[in-house]
């Protein structure tokens, strides 16, 4: 997972109750919820061109106001997710966590000066990006701002960090290097509330991948059709030193983009690869925590079916060496694996309307990587090794199927680049005899939450 380990999730037991769970009906739900339903604005595929291939477009800053070739802009979202049952957490969410109370996820202020996206020779930008709000509980680095105010639920964190060249050698497109601190290029959904369908975030998104990296990456633009990853980091989530990283060693990310269909289908398929289990858990116990590797693994493939309808595939795997028990008079540690997939689909109802579904399953196989953290440091002490997690009693499949609206009101004041309203309905299910949602009392959830985005 994310954060978690085996020696420091704090597993809660309750009584189990008759299984209330019809698993073939549930899935056949899924399968139609996941086709119908709408195209996410963030997975907009790049146009064919016949052109020399240039360096690809940068991810679209919000609107926000230009100095010189330097992109300023502040967002804000804030939202709220009511539980009927009044549980005192959302298990299986993670920033969306708290029910029944109003929350400021973010407040988000970034400068950016973009590469250029048709450079053909050296090009250089930056991107800078801090978070002020209830989601950098879990987006900080280690080692930075952890004891800030961590008792508090707004907390601050940097999102973004880095330098960046086009550099037109090599490869007929050139190579986008990137250094410092950025978001995993790993999955769908994003830090970025903007260029999500959801105010609520998927299991994959959650707890199958990194969110940030702090090192170096290079996308190679080999053709039209072809984009190379290639890069190293200090692991998932982490910084430099003692206190920025829980281990000794590096971290390797790898894969590569396509796009086909003259830019209606593209596949990405990235790898991150390295140690992230805690040298203060390990070591105690004679292992060297370097030795036992974590692997996310992830494939998002995007089909813009028509110009209002977009499908979008996100299959996961992640699997921790150290993650499963072990025998102690063996001294044989044991994997943990986790797997799942995600079908989203989006359609344009109008220019101010789209309609979003989300279906999905997870199965977390040996109870290590789905769980809550009820402290507002709970996720930070989990990546260091600190007891802070509360997970599921045993090995769980999760599904969950959300819908909900994206309305994009017109008409704004022009210093008001945008504004997002997102209500939603979500259905949480444990497939299997465990009841992990509403403090451990029942087998399924359903929330219903909203939120807003509002761009500068």
């Amino acid at each position: 997972m994310k954060s978690t380990n085996a020696e420091a999730a704090i597993f809660w037991r309750k009584p189990l109750t008759k299984q209330r769970l019809y698993n073939a009906g549930w899935l056949a739900t899924a399968v139609i919820a996941a086709t119908v339903g709408t195209a996410s604005a963030q997975t907009a595929a790049p146009a064919a061109t016949t052109e020399a291939p240039a360096s690809p477009a940068p991810d679209a800053p919000p609107p926000g106001f230009w100095i010189d070739g330097i992109h300023l802009s502040a967002q804000i979202e804030g939202g709220i997710s009511l539980n009927p049952s009044g549980p005192s957490n959302n298990f299986g969410q993670l920033f969306t966590d708290h029910p029944n109370q109003p929350m400021l996820n973010q407040i988000l202020l970034t400068a950016n000066k973009p590469l250029d996206p048709k450079a053909t020779g050296f090009d250089w930008g930056f991107k800078l990006q801090g978070m002020y709000g209830s989601d950098a509980r879990y987006t900080q680095y280690l080692g930075e701002f952890n004891t800030v105010n961590p008792a508090d639920r707004n907390q601050f964190a940097v999102v973004e960090a880095n330098l960046m060249v086009h550099l037109p050698v090599l490869v007929a497109g050139g190579i986008d290097l990137k250094a410092g601190q950025f978001v995993t290029p790993l999955g769908y959904e994003t830090i970025d509330p903007s260029t999500n369908p959801f105010y609520t975030h998927s299991y994959i998104f959650n707890f199958g991948l990194p969110f940030t990296e702090t090192g170096m990456l290079a996308v190679s633009h080999v053709s039209p059709l072809l984009d190379v990853y290639l890069g190293v980091d200090t692991g998932a989530n982490t910084t430099f030193g003692p206190l920025g990283d829980n281990n000794s060693a590096v971290a390797f990310v790898g894969g590569f983009n396509l796009t086909l269909m003259d830019g209606n289908l593209t596949v990405l398929a990235l790898t991150h690869i390295g140690p992230e289990n805690p040298t203060r858990v390990l070591s105690p116990a004679g292992f060297n925590a370097d030795a036992y590797y974590r692997y996310f693994n992830d494939i998002v493939v995007t089909y813009k079916a028509s110009d209002k309808l977009t499908l979008v595939t996100d299959a996961n795997l992640v699997r921790d060496d150290f993650g499963g028990y072990y025998s102690s008079a063996s001294r044989t540690p044991g994997s943990a694996n986790a797997f799942g997939i995600a079908q989203y689909a989006s359609y344009v109802l109008t220019d101010t309307v789209t309609l979003n579904g989300r279906a999905e399953i997870y199965r977390d196989n040996n109870n290590f990587f789905v769980a809550s953290f009820p402290g507002n440091a709970s996720f930070v002490r989990s990546q260091q090794g600190l007891a802070a997690g509360v997970g599921a009693p045993f090995p769980t499949t999760y599904g969950e199927i959300t819908l909900g609206v994206t309305y994009k009101p017109s008409g704004l004041p022009p210093a008001i680049g945008g504004l997002l309203i997102r209500p939603e309905i979500r259905y949480d299910q444990a497939l299997g005899n465990t009841h992990p949602f509403n403090s451990g009392q029942d087998n399924g959830a359903v929330t219903i939450a909203s939120d807003f985005v509002l761009t500068f």
